[in-house]
């Protein structure tokens, strides 16, 4: 079994217990020791409490018991300071002669080291502040399905408490209260907190990263698009000062959703010149991953092996997938090679004409598919390159995102255009290395114009 020495931190008789366990300790084989100090103010409750669960009668300090293991941890009293002492005697014969002096010195050691230890547990906790993601449009389908994802510890890491805040109109104030009631009920152990919010005043305090979602009160199907682009913009018009206002200096801003995603990006860069540029993205994942999946269904192979299909443009308007760097792996063909050997995708579709009339026109029916996704598909695309911008993204492959121009691939500044980045340690950067053929040049070319009108 385990002997189990606890006492006040300044007690002096502890101190006397303590010194005589450690000697026993060091020098039987069998004996152990485990032990726990009690800052002075805490004691006397603590003494009490222990007491009363095991139906022990003991008032001072130490309290000393024994846990016999092979009984289910049960513990046996040994008693106080006298007590160990006759028992040490008794049973090893050892005796303490340590003096009093000593054993006042050991004590207020004893109670400094109890202090310091619990003072840096405090301090350690104080530093770890959750980060405070904040989400618009709060009510939409897609947070839903985004919150597990974000508090499961594989975006961030297992040990990075998060806040999530959920910011929507009043009139959805009951389908945020009870998304706030279900994720608190799932007990996530990294969700430090979830709240409902829907007083613009205090959106977006501290925060670390915000996540704008399509406005949910917006029906593009009734309106014109210059009413819906007006709408949008005005909306960001409204967010992008409290972004700069409320938030923290590098808050990271990730525009998603089925429509206007590049607009919505570059209305908060417009209307918030102090939030820095390269921590503004549009999310192009959802599009990627539904090209992804028809080429795989194509070829009659899991999507997860298709790599590398780029997207181009206006995320959620006129975009351009392009295949000419895809690439297969763990294909089953003709051209055998090991498991981890990449074939590129155009080799082996045999079938061009099938890219040109059906993948290509197919854009439509990927620009539905993707439309009419509940929230999964959108969900995983923020989550993934959140989890990129955060550990970087896998070495070697290519992710569409829309950023703000710089003139690469000779596509014209100042516009945010989807196109291939790698992400590391906290930043990204364009794949400007990769060969862009005549036609994709000439698609760029008319996407920009598209994009600008």
């Amino acid at each position: 079994g385990v002997a189990v020495f606890t006492g006040k931190a300044n007690c002096p008789y502890y101190a006397k217990a303590e010194l005589l366990a450690d000697y026993l300790q060091a020098n039987l084989p069998d004996f152990r020791v485990h032990k726990i100090t009690q800052h002075p103010d805490k004691w006397e409750q603590w003494l009490h409490d222990i007491c009363e669960m095991n139906g022990w009668e003991h008032r001072r300090s130490p309290i000393i018991w024994r846990e016999l293991l092979d009984r289910g941890g049960k513990g046996l009293l040994l008693g106080g300071i006298n007590d160990f002492l006759d028992y040490a005697q008794y049973y090893y014969g050892i005796t303490s002669v340590m003096l009093s002096e000593e054993m006042l010195d050991v004590a207020e050691e004893n109670l400094q080291a109890h202090v310091e230890i619990e003072k840096e547990e405090e301090e350690i906790k104080s530093l770890i502040k959750p980060l405070q993601i904040w989400i618009t449009s709060a009510s939409a389908p897609i947070c839903y399905q985004l919150i597990p994802l974000l508090a499961n510890g594989e975006v961030f890491g297992a040990t990075t408490e998060i806040s999530i805040h959920l910011l929507d109109n009043d009139q959805f104030k009951e389908v945020l209260c009870g998304i706030v009631m279900e994720a608190e009920d799932m007990a996530f152990p990294l969700l430090h907190s979830i709240s409902e919010h829907t007083e613009l005043e205090e959106a977006f305090i501290q925060a670390d990263i915000v996540i704008v979602l399509d406005d949910v009160l917006l029906n593009h199907e009734v309106q014109s698009l210059e009413n819906y682009i007006r709408e949008v913009s005005e909306i960001c018009q409204v967010y992008a000062p409290l972004i700069e206002k409320n938030a923290k200096s590098e808050v990271k801003v990730i525009s998603s959703g089925k429509t206007f995603v590049n607009l919505k990006a570059m209305m908060i860069m417009t209307y918030g010149p102090s939030i820095k540029p390269e921590n503004v993205i549009a999310v192009a994942t959802s599009w990627e991953s539904a090209a992804k999946a028809m080429l795989a269904r194509k070829l009659n192979m899991n999507a997860a092996g298709v790599k590398d299909v780029i997207v181009w443009g206006n995320i959620t308007g006129c975009n351009y997938i392009d295949l000419s760097h895809a690439k297969l792996y763990g294909y089953d063909c003709a051209i055998w090679g090991p498991a981890n050997f990449p074939h590129p995708l155009l080799n082996m579709i045999y079938d061009s004409e099938w890219i040109h009339s059906e993948f290509l026109s197919a854009q439509s029916s990927l620009s539905s598919r993707v439309y009419h996704c509940i929230g999964m598909l959108p969900a995983h695309a923020v989550a993934t390159v959140l989890r990129y911008w955060y550990h970087g993204s896998p070495p070697g492959e290519i992710v569409s995102v829309g950023i703000l121009t710089k003139g690469q691939f000779c596509i014209p500044e100042g516009i945010v255009f989807s196109m291939p980045v790698r992400f590391h340690s906290g930043n990204w950067e364009v794949m400007t290395e990769l060969e862009i053929n005549e036609t994709t040049q000439e698609v760029l070319g008319r996407l920009a114009h598209e994009l600008i009108q």
